[in-house]
């Protein structure tokens, strides 16, 4: 009978009690423990689950997250109404002193000024208006729908999202109030400490934290993968502008839709990716039906183009105009592209992982860009600068001695238009006092976003370059840009530039989607297989087998897994990840050894001090542009400020010293990735010299302080990874030669540049070939009679397997 009772302690969840719409595994007895039987134990859509766990925390919990979806209702509502004001119930004549207002009639007669009241119709001449005109009627119609369907949306949220905050304050006792104060590792270690406990997934009894970034990650990494496998048309040729990159926010919505949760895509749920996209046989037929899907798609967006292009214009006004008034400068901030952010992400990468990143890399990549001035400009901006600014300065002073000089008509616009002048025009006005180094800056931004195509090594002062990398960083405008034509341009990349990849992106989800147990269908490469999808330019010869089609450009498998491994210290990686990474600390050994003390690439040299200029004064960022300026000078040793000489360096020799310097063994809470190049060989000199900079200024830190140092550390440690295997993949990719000098760059002048092929023209890829953003060989599939993909039986291998 004991026994009989304790076996009911047991659930059996098969037959009857199966989810079928969980992802597939073994059958499982799960024990129950009593107190917490409740809605968390065997939770049906873990991919929804985990993401609103994220969300939430990121989103700083329910209060912020339900005001924020709260007033996004009320602010569409208020561009919907004062927009329908403004045009029906405002007399533009009177407001515009066009039209004479009688006031006799008025408690005041001898009233001349014109006020609002005077402009704004009576409510039932303004409610006629609106009557008798069809248009607004059928477009405030359409408003109410959608706005009736975000409200039922926002109610849904206000319920999923309570269920969370009690989970948060019950399954993971994190209350509310102390959010704040806890990492999203530390809600992920809680996570799967209670997945020991209870089983929210049935299907593996523990959980990784690979598998919580594959849930939560899904359709992003398909996403990136397709990026870097240049899959997606986002380069099109435009006259005038030649090859330009496009990526809006409502182009990546339809890719979304049409590849991963629309109707008819090609996952059936949320994890599992439709049985018939996994069998080769029917793979034109499946390829003709999505071109059918691509068309039906394009066409609604060609009929939905007038509302969408009215809406985001209006929008933009609402939102920009004050900004641009009060900041007219505003347009001309740079801001990390929607391509770029894709094109730099790592594989398993959350949202606020690679917006910390891309924000560390912000300062540099803007220095980088500001750099290029053009002579012609700079002379026009000047002159243009000094009428417009003289003009200005006696508009002001009349108004300062009369101020009824601002009643005359025009003046104050004058004012505003002068001012915005003068502004756009000092933005092309260099410092003059300002030398830059193109190489350096460049580098420091590749330590800092991880990706940088081959050709850009040696050519940063190149205009080409720079033209590339404005691809990536791009101005605020020119994103505010993309969006408003987005409307008129989707549809037809949708028609004409994606459906002629129908069969490629086919063949790719076929090839690259692979079944883990207990995850359901993810992308190939978000396991980070070295084996499977490493390039053995990128330090894994000998330990792939992958072929051209199947490895990850740009070194993006071998970057992705060094990135996940650092910043999740406690996981595990397989058998053939620890090879890999065994191997990059046998070569990090062999280059500290040869390479310079630590100690005198901590050196505050006065080239260093000039790279580091305008920045915070940081030990991480310290570590970097020490790293890089005693590698600037190969020819000639380096003076500091005490009059020592440090000799140079190259700089994979210095990045491998430093990255032994770092404090692998001593930091409490890294005990996984700060250990993996220290196994073996913690015990030696070459990880135990050297490191009290860095140790002593952890012991100094305390509470969130101390946090957030060794979060800058783990960054910095990633960031040197990042230089060395580039460093070691030129060394692959060219062969050795004596590097000449690189010469600071002026603000005031342009270098004379060759050809460099563009981002948007990828190549063949070749050994020794330059590679370019997503540089994979794209296969020459041609096109139907009806826009379709050609009826060939030629196809990839299946490369479907089950883990």
């Amino acid at each position: 009978m004991a026994r009989f009772e304790t076996y009911q302690e047991y659930q059996q969840l098969v037959g009857d009690e199966y989810e079928e719409d969980s992802p597939p595994g073994e059958d499982l007895l799960v024990h129950v423990p009593e107190g917490i039987k409740d809605s968390w134990h065997h939770i049906k859509n873990l991919d929804n689950f985990f993401t609103r766990i994220y969300h939430f925390h990121q989103k700083n919990g329910f209060s912020c997250m339900m005001l924020s979806e709260f007033f996004e209702l009320v602010q569409f509502l208020f561009v919907v109404l004062f927009t329908t004001f403004l045009f029906n119930c405002v007399e533009y004549d009177v407001l515009f002193a066009n039209k004479f207002v009688n006031h006799t009639g008025s408690a005041y007669p001898e009233r001349n000024k014109v006020t609002l009241p005077d402009a704004i119709l009576p409510t039932e001449e303004c409610t006629t208006r609106i009557r008798n005109n069809g248009w607004i009627i059928f477009l405030l119609i359409m408003a109410a729908v959608f706005w009736g369907y975000r409200l039922v949306k926002v109610i849904c949220n206000l319920l999923s999202y309570w269920e969370i905050r009690m989970f948060y304050i019950k399954a993971l006792k994190i209350p509310t109030v102390e959010l704040c104060n806890y990492t999203w590792q530390e809600v992920q270690a809680r996570l799967i400490q209670l997945q020991r406990e209870q089983q929210m997934c049935i299907h593996k009894k523990e959980l990784t934290e690979l598998d919580i970034y594959h849930r939560i990650l899904r359709f992003k990494n398909y996403m990136v993968a397709m990026v870097n496998k240049s899959l997606l048309p986002v380069h099109l040729s435009l006259p005038l502008l030649g090859n330009v990159i496009f990526f809006s926010q409502g182009l990546k919505y339809n890719f979304e839709l049409i590849f991963f949760w629309g109707p008819g895509s090609l996952f059936q749920n949320k994890w599992n990716l439709h049985p018939k996209y996994k069998r080769a046989t029917s793979r034109l037929e499946l390829a003709r039906q999505l071109s059918r899907m691509v068309l039906l798609m394009g066409v609604a967006n060609l009929l939905l183009c007038p509302f969408i292009l009215v809406w985001q214009i209006l929008y933009a006004f609402f939102s920009y105009t004050e900004v641009i008034k009060r900041e007219p400068g505003s347009l001309g901030a740079r801001r990390w592209s929607l391509f770029g952010r894709l094109y730099l992400r790592h594989f398993n990468e959350l949202d606020h992982e690679l917006q910390a990143r891309l924000s560390r890399g912000y300062k540099p990549a803007a220095k980088y860009m500001n750099s290029f001035t053009s002579p012609l400009l700079t002379v026009i901006a000047q002159n243009l600068a000094f009428f417009s600014g003289s003009i200005l300065a006696v508009l002001i002073a009349l108004t300062v001695y009369d101020e009824d000089v601002l009643t005359v008509q025009h003046i104050l616009t004058a004012i505003t238009v002068l001012g915005i002048v003068v502004t756009i025009c000092r933005s092309f006005i260099p410092d003059e006092y300002m030398v830059w180094c193109p190489e350096q800056l460049l580098q420091c931004v590749l330590a800092h976003i991880h990706y940088m195509p081959d050709h850009w090594k040696g050519n940063a002062n190149k205009s080409e370059t720079r033209g590339e990398m404005a691809q990536l960083f791009q101005y605020k405008a020119v994103f505010i840009l993309e969006e408003l034509l987005s409307p008129i341009i989707t549809p037809f990349v949708l028609i004409f530039s994606l459906r002629p990849k129908s069969l490629e992106i086919i063949d790719f989800f076929r090839n690259f989607s692979v079944e883990v147990v207990g995850v359901g269908d993810i992308c190939s490469f978000a396991q980070m297989d070295v084996r499977k999808h490493g390039n053995p330019m990128w330090l894994s010869e000998g330990q792939t087998e992958a072929s051209v089609y199947q490895q990850a450009e740009n070194g993006k498998t071998e970057l992705s897994l060094m990135h996940f491994t650092i910043t999740n210290p406690r996981w595990h990686p397989p058998q053939d990840s620890s090879v890999f990474i065994s191997h990059l600390k046998e070569k990090v050994q062999h280059d500290a050894a040869t390479g310079p003390p630590a100690q005198h690439l901590f050196s505050d040299t006065p080239l260093c001090s000039s790279l580091l200029s305008n920045e915070s004064a940081n030990i991480p960022e310290n570590l970097i542009m020490s790293l890089l300026t005693h590698s600037v000078l190969p020819a000639a040793p380096l003076v500091g400020r005490d009059g020592s000489l440090t000799q140079p360096c190259s700089t994979a020799s210095a990045a491998a010293s430093v990255l032994a310097t770092l404090p692998t063994s001593h930091l409490p809470g890294r005990t996984r990735s700060h250990t993996l190049l220290v196994e073996n060989g913690a015990e030696s000199s070459l990880y135990r010299s050297d490191r009290t900079i860095i140790e002593e200024s952890v012991t100094e830190s305390t509470g969130s302080g101390r946090s957030l140092l060794l979060a800058n550390i783990a960054s910095t440690e990633m960031s040197l990874h990042a230089i060395y295997m580039h460093e070691l993949h030129q060394q692959t990719v060219q062969p050795p030669q004596m590097e000449p000098r690189p010469q600071a760059h002026s603000s005031d002048t342009e270098q004379p540049t060759a050809p460099v092929p563009r981002l948007s023209s990828p190549e063949t890829l070749t050994a020794n070939s330059q590679l370019h953003l997503g540089g994979w060989t794209e296969e020459a599939n041609g096109e139907g009679p009806d826009g379709g993909p050609q009826d060939s039986e030629t196809e990839v291998p299946s490369q479907t397997n089950r883990v």
